[in-house]
């Protein structure tokens, strides 16, 4: 019996609901979302492209709960015991579906995985940059460079930026092992722009938090979603320069 992409398309939106209703990983508004943007990118893209995005979506409840007792008692740990809701799923996997959607209404011109990819990067990056730079009391502004308070808004710390380069590298990587016969030739330097541009998004973030969000001009979930949009117009001018 042939397995069909959408066979395995179905399988992977069951198994990322079952994996999430047993680890809690996202709530029920959040279970919702996901399916919604899971459908949008796996049917109008491609299964590998889903697969991407549950990558990121386990990665990064493995990094939410990694001491997790430790961050609650600092004030610093997500609430719900680290269960996303709606909008933390729409704030990083909205702008990957739209990319998705904008890339099938022009007819699969070849970007959307690399934009998918660059915009998953920019979100791994920040997650881990904020999961794990908060265990790190060197903080510094991302803009005058002052010392300022542990998991502030624009704070960076050496720690944290390990794990930003480290979130965006793995994505990098994770793409090119699922995504390589949709992505540009040259996987080397592919991985690179993917990198680079989960890199660059998640300092984004972080001077939109500083600046916007600490002055309560943008929430939170806002910002995410402007970072990881970021991230996909940035993959698409890579393909269109570059490729």
């Amino acid at each position: 019996m042939e397995i069909t992409d959408q066979t395995i398309l179905l399988a992977l939106i069951l198994g990322l609901l079952g994996v999430c209703v047993v680890t809690r990983a996202l709530d029920a508004g959040g279970l919702v979302a996901a399916t919604i943007i899971g459908c949008i990118i796996g049917f109008m893209g491609h299964w590998t492209w889903l697969a991407l995005l549950i990558f990121f979506l386990l990665s990064a409840s493995i990094a939410t709960r990694w001491k997790y007792a430790e961050k609650n008692s600092m004030g610093f740990a997500e609430a719900n015991e680290g269960s996303r809701g709606w909008r933390n799923v729409l704030a990083n996997g909205g702008a990957p579906a739209i990319a998705v959607l904008i890339h099938e209404i022009n007819g699969a011109s070849g970007w959307g995985a690399l934009a998918i990819s660059s915009s998953v990067a920019v979100a791994m990056s920040d997650t881990l940059a904020s999961e794990i730079g908060v265990m790190d009391s060197r903080t510094r502004s991302i803009i005058t460079l002052k010392s300022v308070p542990t998991g502030s808004n624009g704070g960076m710390s050496p720690l944290g930026m390990f794990g930003s380069v480290m979130g965006a590298s793995m994505v990098a990587v994770a793409a090119i092992a699922l995504m390589a016969e949709h992505l540009p030739e040259g996987l080397f330097e592919t991985a690179v722009i993917i990198t680079t541009i989960g890199w660059i998004g998640c300092q984004i973030d972080s001077v939109l938090g500083e600046l916007m969000e600490n002055r309560g001009l943008l929430g939170k979930h806002s910002v995410n979603f402007l970072a990881t949009s970021f991230g996909a117009l940035a993959g698409w001018a890579a393909y269109v320069t570059i490729f």
